[in-house]
């Protein structure tokens, strides 16, 4: 039996050697293309924001922070949305809902899930901004325009609040995939040993979801991942403008719609493609950080909740 487990690992151990190589070579390329701009403007591709094409390459001039901004930005308002959502459709799935209708709430959840993200942005530029712009975001701007987050006004609805709504239903059904299996994880005698206490049923939740708390934590962390890096539907309903602004109103770019509508031109000049792949090299890295960071936590609480 040894010596089977030891030819096993023997076998498995290139593909992972292989994974591995594969991670750090695509890392390596966005470090050698990125090289260009980095000697040309230092770390003002990540503090400055322009951008300046020209057939001239002592013209060029590239600044990447409203992308960033943007990614950011947007990536919070939409875990601002999913959290609330996630946390209380898994709770009433678990607990609530009736048996023959769970099955189907969690198939539901696991198919928009999977659903192409293109879906998800036709139907955020046609149902989704102009119900926005109608019902929330002219009254905002109507009644709290004195406000910096509402002063600017929302003519086309394209806007940071758009792309982060749109990136919060996005990445639900994502986070509540999680939160709903760490739910259901917990013993059930630990739900008997609450109720025998004289809790009610409101209380009892709040209890179970503290128990569950790094895995909530890991959970929006990981959709906060995925959502940082969409590209599609995010560039369909955010504006596309180098715009840094804190108005939720406002167009603007991200990193992944920044990559997505400039890099068919960008061979035309000298700088373009190496700001690219360093506007690349920040989200992989912003990416690689938050994910990792959630599947640690996800991965500590599964271990307690073994002990």
């Amino acid at each position: 039996m040894k010596r089977r487990q030891i030819n096993l690992r023997h076998i498995l151990m290139p593909f992972v050697v292989f994974v591995f190589a594969l991670f750090v070579l695509m890392l390596a390329v966005y470090v050698y293309n990125s090289m260009p701009i980095f000697h040309r403007e230092g770390l003002d591709v990540y503090l400055k924001n322009m951008w300046k094409a020209a057939e001239e390459p002592s013209k060029e001039h590239y600044g990447v922070l409203v992308a960033i901004w943007g990614s950011i930005y947007t990536s919070v308002i939409a875990i601002l949305i999913t959290l609330p959502l996630s946390l209380a459709y898994s709770v009433f799935v678990i607990d609530y809902a009736p048996k023959r209708v769970k099955e189907w709430l969690i198939i539901l959840s696991d198919v928009m899930a999977g659903l192409p993200t293109i879906i998800y942005g036709i139907w955020g530029v046609f149902v989704l901004v102009p119900l926005l712009k109608k019902i929330v975001m002219q009254p905002l701007h109507n009644y709290l325009s004195f406000l910096p987050m509402c002063s600017y006004p929302p003519i086309t609805g394209f806007s940071y609040l758009s792309a982060g709504v749109l990136l919060g239903i996005m990445v639900a059904p994502f986070a509540s995939a999680i939160i709903r299996e760490a739910y259901q994880m917990i013993p059930f005698t630990y739900r008997e040993a609450i109720y025998s206490l004289g809790a009610t049923r409101l209380e009892a939740t709040k209890i179970l979801l503290g128990y569950i708390k790094p895995a909530i934590y890991s959970g929006i962390i990981l959709a906060f991942g995925r959502a940082i890096g969409e590209t599609t539907a995010v560039s369909l309903v955010i504006g596309n403008t180098f715009n840094l602004s804190l108005a939720l109103f406002a167009p603007g770019y991200t990193i992944s719609s920044l990559i997505a509508n400039q890099f068919g031109n960008a061979f035309i000049y000298e700088y373009m493609t190496s700001a690219l792949f360093a506007a690349g090299l920040v989200l992989f890295a912003i990416g690689l950080v938050v994910n990792l960071a959630g599947i640690y936590l996800l991965r500590r609480w599964e271990a307690n909740v073994r002990l």
